[in-house]
């Protein structure tokens, strides 16, 4: 390994003796102060080699080198310790899939993110939003996030399934996410195997959750092979064939579909929306620029139509800002497919590298003053430091659900803003303690109506 890079008794974690504990490494550094711990690493380098139990890695510090190694997907593939877990739960779908396998998986899903798609899903998104804050009451605590979860379980399952995911089964779906959430951080960052196979009770809880999520997904897709045919992405998925030689996905891999765009649509698109929320609730001037463009787009409507996305500039903005300060995939790994050099210093095949968007979107250089929300710094001509923003990736892996992402939390937030403001009981709510996503896993904000807002009502399509 190149000289530059330090060796791992040389990479410091504050609070930490030296070197960490002998056999887990920098491990449990990266699992108890883990934002801290990524915050110390670029004093060391553009790539530091850190421990990981046995294993090595090497952490890019660097947005040009991330982006250089995300556009070469042949040779930093998915793979490493995050993605040997999420294949247990997620099997080779599209977010797990390697890259041999990407093109065709993509093409299976991509007709559901089209942007006609989009546009014609921006009625149920705000329906959606509608519904998780319509009985809010004022002054009586609500926790944002579990309504946050609600919302994109509503949005992604009518996507997925039209109105085939009852009520009882949409509780039982956000409840193994939770803990599948809860879980899956530990077992990236502990190189100890032996350790989850143990009959613990958090083992256990886990161990049931991905079992019942599979369950669910399996009886899902057999009721719609015996049902009526529909135009949803199961749909979608149960008719489709491979170009190249016919091959209709199998049950399993419609499964794994069905489960990668729950666990990503469901889990990080509502840790953004509870972040949006606690970062205004923190700042009232920003709050304020967002209801007051909310009340001239929107004027009596309750929900944004297709036609008002684009005019909800500072709220998109908002959103945007928060990805940044908050981003929900903060942490990510590739597996080197070859012998490779990556800025200046030689990696070798089967190396694991890991990546945070936390820490690039919180660089001074690319972004002044850093830890300050400051959605404006989004506004037309203002946006320097853009190319490190990397909250969906780049290259070909770039999330496929960029655009529906985008147009969900902006239209989930300009709905709430349009009705409430949040207020948190308890002063400023902080920075929040990163699982497998970084967001609030709970979020007591109180709601006071915005007395200027006309009563609720269903949306109507924008003309």
């Amino acid at each position: 390994m190149h000289e530059a890079v330090p060796a791992p008794d040389r990479v410091r974690v504050p609070g930490s003796a030296p070197g960490g504990v002998p056999f887990l490494g920098h491990a449990i550094a990266l699992l108890w102060r883990p934002l801290d711990f990524l915050e110390t690493l670029p004093a060391h380098g553009d790539l530091v080699e850190v421990r990981l139990g046995p294993r090595r890695a090497w952490v890019v510090c660097d947005p040009e080198l991330v982006r250089r190694m995300l556009t070469d997907p042949r040779t930093f593939d998915k793979g490493g310790p995050l993605y040997d877990r999420l294949r247990e739960l997620m099997g080779d779908g599209l977010v797990t899939c390697r890259h041999a396998d990407h093109r065709r998986q993509r093409g299976l899903v991509r007709p559901a993110f089209a942007p006609a798609r989009v546009a014609d899903c921006t009625a149920l998104m705000g329906e959606e939003a509608l519904s998780v804050c319509r009985d809010w009451r004022p002054g009586e605590r609500v926790d944002v996030t579990a309504a946050a979860l609600a919302l994109t379980t509503g949005v992604t399952s009518r996507l997925l399934f039209s109105d085939s995911l009852d009520a009882a089964r949409a509780a039982a779906v956000r409840s193994c996410l939770a803990v599948v959430v809860r879980g899956l951080f530990v077992r990236t960052v502990v190189p100890v195997d032996a350790l989850f196979r143990l009959p613990t009770p958090g083992n256990r809880r886990y161990l049931r959750a991905v079992r019942r999520l599979r369950t669910l997904m399996d009886e899902l897709i057999a009721e719609r092979r015996r049902g009526t045919p529909r135009d949803d992405l199961l749909g979608t998925l149960l008719t489709a064939g491979d170009g190249a030689d016919g091959r209709a996905p199998t049950r399993r891999e419609v499964r794994d579909q069905l489960i990668t765009l729950l666990l990503t649509g469901v889990e990080s698109t509502a840790m953004c929306l509870a972040s949006v929320f606690a970062l205004l609730a923190d700042h009232p001037e920003a709050e304020r620029r967002l209801h007051e463009e909310v009340d001239a787009v929107l004027a009596d409507r309750t929900a944004p139509g297709p036609g008002h996305l684009a005019r909800l500039e500072y709220t998109r903005h908002v959103v945007t800002e928060t990805l940044r300060l908050r981003p929900p995939g903060w942490l990510f790994t590739r597996l080197t497919t070859c012998d490779t050099e990556l800025g200046g210093h030689r990696l070798p095949r089967g190396a694991t590298v890991l990546y945070s968007p936390y820490l690039l979107h919180h660089r001074a250089a690319s972004f002044p003053d850093p830890e300050r929300f400051r959605p404006e710094r989004w506004a037309p001509g203002r946006a320097a430091g853009g190319a490190a923003l990397l909250p969906f990736a780049a290259g070909g892996r770039k999330c496929v659900g960029e655009a529906f992402a985008m147009a969900e939390a902006t239209v989930a937030v300009a709905v709430v803003a349009r009705h409430w403001r949040l207020r948190s009981p308890s002063g400023p709510v902080g920075r929040p303690r990163p699982a497998a996503t970084l967001g609030p896993r709970s979020l007591p904000l109180i709601p006071e109506p915005r007395t200027r807002v006309p009563a609720v009502r269903q949306p109507s399509p924008a003309r």
